[in-house]
């Protein structure tokens, strides 16, 4: 009976010890708030330490800094050196102009209309005025100028091409060019050969009636061409010209060219004195 007993009472010291380990975990979970904020402050300066290594490791070393200043400053010097020896220096000025299509007209008087400062750096060469000075020359129809480096101007000419003239009669100061647009661009002492005589009231490059005629004469076949001796018009639709034959052609204006070629060809085999084809689908031939 009594091991029995004993044998009943032994959990007793057990479920102290129970007891005394639970009040011991309770009272390590129970910090006081200064515990709290002595581990808070440990870990902000952890968190702080950790924070500052990384930025020093970050940051450029001081031969690295000045690395980069170097490089910097010898960028600077390169880009200035360049600009300079573009804009200012000799190396690279204008020391040739080549002038291309010049035939009637001289090119060294195309290179003295040019203007060109000598020694002028190429860069500061002013292409768009050394055009405009050049196309205001009479005989010159159209202007390309281009560099050419290192050290070349090229001035590319297209030079205007005759196909009339009118003579300013007695007193006058002499016979005139006149190119297809109607600009008068040359005056010479002597009737030109193979060309058309206009017979206007006045020849302008502003006038409708010598635009129109040179228009109609653009576009003549070569072959009528060559037998126009005379060309006169009242109106811009009232052009008419005389063949080497005597006999007269009323053109009209400068469309249908085609059907008009082909109509008065056909009439020209015919006798007559006047062939209109004005309106090529009823033409007409007058003795």
């Amino acid at each position: 009976m009594t091991g029995t007993r004993q044998r009943r009472r032994s959990p007793a010291p057990r479920a102290g010890e129970e007891q005394r380990a639970a009040l011991a975990r309770e009272r390590r979970g129970r910090r006081t708030e200064e515990e709290r904020q002595r581990t808070r402050a440990r870990t902000s300066a952890r968190s702080g330490r950790s924070t500052r290594a990384a930025a020093r490791k970050s940051r450029p070393t001081r031969g690295k800094e000045i690395r980069r200043r170097w490089v910097a400053l010898l960028t600077v010097v390169t880009l200035v050196a360049l600009g300079y020896l573009l804009f200012f220096s000799s190396l690279l000025a204008v020391k040739t102009i080549e002038v291309q299509g010049a035939k009637t007209v001289s090119a060294d008087q195309i290179r003295a209309t040019a203007a060109v400062p000598p020694g002028q750096p190429m860069l500061r060469a002013d292409v768009d005025g050394i055009r405009d000075r050049v196309a205001q020359m009479p005989g010159i129809a159209t202007v390309d100028v281009s560099r050419s480096w290192p050290t070349t101007l090229e001035i590319a000419v297209t030079e205007r091409t005759a196909i009339a003239f009118f003579d300013s009669g007695p007193g006058g100061d002499g016979v005139h060019l006149v190119d297809g647009g109607g600009v008068v661009f040359k005056t010479v002492k002597t009737r030109p050969v193979g060309l058309p005589e206009l017979k206007l009231p006045k020849v302008s490059v502003d006038d409708p009636v010598t635009r129109a005629v040179t228009a109609v004469l653009g576009v003549l076949p070569e072959q009528l061409l060559k037998q126009t001796k005379t060309v006169t018009a009242q109106t811009p639709a009232s052009v008419e010209f005389t063949l080497s034959t005597g006999k007269t052609v009323r053109w009209g204006n400068a469309e249908n060219t085609d059907r008009k070629a082909k109509v008065l060809a056909a009439l020209l085999t015919q006798q007559g004195k006047i062939y209109d084809v004005s309106a090529p689908e009823l033409p007409t031939i007058t003795s």
